[in-house]
């Protein structure tokens, strides 16, 4: 065994180092931090509080999972042009949508529909088609076209137009012309015809159609007195009568339009337009886009289980709500958001659409679930039979599909707020078997045109095409910020160019003293405030010149900066105040022009930046930013590198290509005989159409290669159109000389229609021209009965010869006709 020996001197040194270490940590652990006693809160912080249109009032934001917000928006019915209605709508909701998602941080799950069947599209599709196709089959200005044209007028008049007209006014049946007379007398007054008005808000419109077809009928009339009966004029007739035409054809021939893509394709159509004009606007797609003929079994189960739940009855193959029952129940309320308008006709009317009926009804508000589809009507099979939904059931259904039963948001238009919506919770409630289908109603506010209300039904609306040609989408975006979301707009000219100008003004304000201190370029290179502090801070090399530049001028910016960040936030918790919002940015941007101009040399660059930016984010927040990165002021089209955005460049090159490829490729799979042909097309669309707006030129050289150049596109459409219009102008020519020809053709065969032996009698020669005939019909004495001399009878001989030339060439071409 090896026993280890231990210095005593050292043994002594550990034994007193671990009572030192010992000590000196029971000391430690004596010693206490003193106790933390925290500031007071000087400014508590907002709540998020929303207009809710089921209480009327400001009511806290609570969503019924953690930060997750379930939203159902209602989305357009396509029919038509997407319009300034439109765009108040769904930019306004598109705002709300990017606060609470890009500013409260909420997890928004955002559901929008599409009503892609309906009773104005119905009508629309089927009036178009018959329209379309009536058109096509007029071949000349006639007396059956103006008879057809003068009797849909009369419908027209006593149908639509006397209406609203007192009774000893009105147009009666046989007295139309009459009656129109009488109309006309009576709507000089101003005061008489706003009555009128007051009783058909549609009235002015149909007295429009009206007017408009009388004049094309009187001027129809004259042409066709004056022989003019090309198509042309027949065509100018058919055009200017269109809406009164489409409404009689309907009425006449709606039972033969059976092909169910007819209705299909138009909404396809319109549905592409809205989203194109959308994405215009900058409004964000939605996570979900639902379509109600995408969902028609759905309906059809949730249907069948509102009728086992005791509030709906059948009826003739259709299905209605049972209000009084719902009513009644002890567990609902019906009309949550507007119990005044129950008994409101008019609305009730108008939610059930142009073709459906009241018979077979309960009670008067009661409304329809599942319509029995008539002749000339899409239909799909049911328990009840061949039907279609109901315009409200659609989005009780769509949204439950996706959110079940209960969403925290559901929004739309002021004027869907009844009957649609109260009749969307009502029927939901009664399919779920709950009290509250929607936590928060939230309602956009009307739309007006200089102080009137617009409406697409009214045909008193402005197109986002037509908008977009005078306003950006940035103008158009800051005029819905500048009003409350949920009150009424009146969108005019002076509000374009004067609020919104001067808006857009207190962004692009340029601060003059900049140009002294920093700036040693050209100033037209810098255009406004975002400029000048981007010019800033790239004049700002980040070194030191052993000043800090912090004083009581920075210190009070600042405190701006927190106390704007603490007011907009206070403006939008304040149900979404986005033109207080607006106004804190101004000032802002206000206060730091303010301090720029005042503070020289001795600016601190990194104040002014940090306001800006804010300034920009908010900017950037609110969808008024110009790019996808955020960026000092409203945004640039450059990516974080610096670089062009390689979607937004190459995107509309890679849509073309794409689009040119699948054709190519349906026309190679369809191996028809005129394939080559039609690719040939192809190839002459993308490059005359497809490629001269994105500023690329193909010129076809001899080798068949073409020459690829980079021209600016509006060049390039310039001597497109150019090109066109005078290939345009040679057919036009050539047409003409093709007509002229056979004018002359047609009058040397009217010549040819007398025969010769006629030639020389009466009424083709004065009467007593000639008094014998021999027996081919040549004249043998003149009228005195004096013997015709040589020369005579040879001229006269020579004529009748021509003449028999003439007449056989008439013959056969009659032969030909028939």
């Amino acid at each position: 065994m090896i026993c280890a020996r231990v210095n005593p001197r050292f043994s002594h040194f550990v034994i007193n180092k671990h009572r030192s270490l010992n000590c000196s940590i029971r000391t430690a652990m004596s010693i206490r931090q003193p106790p933390w006693k925290p500031d007071l809160r000087c400014t508590e912080e907002p709540v998020l509080r929303i207009y809710n249109s089921l209480t009327k009032s400001k009511t806290e934001f609570i969503p019924r999972n953690g930060r997750i917000v379930k939203w159902y928006n209602c989305g357009p019915t396509v029919y038509d042009a997407s319009h300034m209605g439109h765009a108040r709508n769904y930019v306004t909701q598109d705002i709300l949508r990017r606060i609470m998602s890009d500013y409260f941080g909420y997890d928004v799950h955002f559901v929008m529909n599409v009503t892609d069947i309906d009773d104005k599209i119905i009508l629309r599709a089927r009036q178009k088609y018959l329209f379309e196709r009536f058109r096509d089959q007029v071949a000349s200005l006639s007396a059956d076209l103006i008879d057809r044209v003068s009797a849909a007028w009369k419908a027209h008049v006593l149908n639509r137009v006397s209406r609203a007209l007192p009774d000893d006014v009105k147009a009666r049946e046989g007295d139309e012309n009459a009656g129109w007379l009488r109309i006309e007398q009576f709507i000089e007054d101003k005061d008489r015809k706003a009555e009128c008005l007051k009783r058909d808000e549609k009235f002015d419109m149909h007295l429009r159609a009206a007017l408009q077809t009388l004049t094309a009928l009187s001027i129809a009339r004259e042409k066709l007195s004056s022989s003019e009966c090309d198509r042309e004029f027949a065509l100018q007739l058919v055009d200017e009568s269109r809406d009164i035409l489409s409404a009689s054809l309907d009425e006449e021939l709606k039972h033969t339009v059976t092909d169910p893509s007819i209705f299909r394709a138009l909404a396809a159509y319109w549905e592409n337009r809205f989203f194109r004009d959308m994405d215009r606007l900058r409004v964000r797609r939605p996570d979900i886009l639902t379509r109600v003929t995408e969902y028609v079994p759905e309906i059809v189960d949730f249907v069948k289980r509102i009728i086992e739940n005791g509030y709906g009855y059948t009826h003739g193959g259709s299905v209605y709500f049972d209000t009084l029952a719902f009513d009644s129940s002890g567990k609902h309320v019906y009309a949550k958001l507007e119990p005044w308008s129950k008994g409101n006709r008019e609305l009730l009317a108008e939610g059930e659409g142009a073709l459906s009926g009241s018979s077979g009804k309960r009670s008067p508000a009661d409304f329809a679930l599942w319509k029995a589809s008539k002749a000339g009507e899409p239909s799909w099979p049911s328990p009840w039979g061949s039907g279609r939904p109901g315009w409200h059931i659609e989005c009780s259904v769509m949204a439950s599909a996706i959110f079940g039963d209960n969403m925290d948001i559901h929004s739309g238009g002021i004027d869907l707020a009844f009957p649609h919506h109260d009749n969307e919770i009502a029927q939901s409630e009664a399919y779920h078997g709950c009290e509250s289908w929607v936590n928060y109603f939230i309602h956009t506010g009307h739309l007006h045109i200089e102080g009137l209300k617009m409406s697409k039904s009214l045909k008193n609306f402005i197109t986002i095409d037509e908008i977009l040609r005078r306003y950006t989408p940035r103008q158009l975006r800051l005029a819905f910020l500048s009003q409350l979301w949920n009150a009424k707009v009146d969108f005019s000219e002076s509000l374009m160019t004067g609020e919104v100008r001067t808006i857009e003004s207190n962004f692009n304000v340029r601060s003059p003293l900049f140009y002294v201190v920093y700036c040693s370029v050209n100033q037209s290179t810098v255009q406004n405030f975002f400029a000048t502090v981007k010019a800033i801070v790239l004049t700002n090399n980040g070194q030191s010149d052993g000043y800090h530049h912090y004083e009581d001028p920075e210190r009070e910016l600042m405190n701006e900066l927190y106390q704007s960040k603490l007011s907009f936030r206070a403006a939008l918790c304040d149900s979404f105040n986005t033109p207080e919002a607006l106004k804190v940015l101004r000032d802002l941007v206000s206060r730091t022009n303010i301090y720029i101009n005042s503070r020289g040399k001795l600016l601190n660059v990194g104040v002014v930046e940090q306001s800006a930016r804010w300034v920009g984010q908010m900017l950037h927040m609110f969808g008024l930013g110009e790019g996808y990165e955020p960026d000092l002021g409203w945004g640039t089209e450059q990516n974080k590198n610096g670089g062009a955005n390689r979607e937004g460049v190459l995107m509309p090159y890679l849509r073309v290509l794409s689009s040119f490829r699948d054709g190519v490729r349906r026309l190679a799979i369809a191996k028809t005989e005129d394939a080559p042909k039609q690719i040939l097309k192809l190839c002459d669309q993308l490059r005359d159409d497809d490629l001269v707006p994105l500023g690329v030129a193909l010129d076809d050289q001899e080798d068949g290669k073409a020459l690829v150049k980079l021209v600016p596109p509006a060049e390039l459409i310039k001597t497109r159109d150019e090109k066109r219009q005078k290939l345009e102008a040679q057919a036009l020519r050539k047409a003409a000389a093709a007509e002229e020809q056979r004018q002359k053709r047609l009058a040397k065969l009217e010549k040819g229609r007398t025969p010769p032996e006629e030639l020389f009698r009466p009424p083709n020669v004065p009467e007593g021209s000639y008094s014998q005939w021999n027996e081919i019909g040549l004249p043998t004495a003149d009228g005195s009965g004096e013997k015709l001399s040589k020369s005579q009878e040879k001229k006269l001989q020579k004529l009748w010869n021509d003449q028999k030339k003439l007449h056989e060439e008439y013959l056969a071409w009659q032969q030909q006709q028939h």
